[in-house]
């Protein structure tokens, strides 16, 4: 699969976000074989907790399916650029690869507002930015013209 058809699929479980009020934004892990092992959508306003995030929503689930809290060979495909929080467990999980579509201006990491994998840490994943950007940008832009 290419890049586009994984960020497909994370841009179906930011659709699924939709129905519980959360940001839409979706996650999928892919390991090093091009299995998605993980998968996560927002859940904040569903469960009321700031760190269910859909970047660890899918590193959680991956872990779980790979063992390991290691995703070396992994590649996180995210609709929107990660958070200083979901760069962080990036890092931790030592996921090399990271795909985003839309930027976030106001809090992303990838450079968006900074660039923590260009950061002194112990693990610096490649980055690439701008994947279905239109789509995923698109999908944000209708939530929140519907909360105005």
């Amino acid at each position: 699969m290419e890049r586009e058809d994984y960020m497909r699929l994370a841009l179906a479980e930011a659709r699924r976000a939709l129905g519980t009020g959360d940001v839409p934004v979706g996650c999928v892990v892919a390991d090093r074989d091009g299995r998605i092992i993980g998968a996560g959508r927002n859940r904040r306003e569903e469960l009321n907790n700031a760190v269910r995030h859909a970047e660890i929503e899918a590193i959680e689930a991956a872990c779980a399916a790979a063992g390991s809290w290691r995703l070396d060979g992994c590649a996180l495909y995210v609709t929107l650029e990660p958070c200083p929080m979901c760069a962080g467990a990036i890092i931790n999980a030592r996921i090399p690869t990271v795909v985003y579509g839309a930027r976030e201006p106001r809090s992303g990491s990838c450079g968006s507002v900074l660039n923590l994998f260009e950061e002194r840490y112990g693990h610096r994943p490649a980055i690439y930015g701008g994947v279905l950007a239109d789509e995923c940008a698109g999908l944000l832009r209708g939530f929140f013209d519907a909360l105005r």
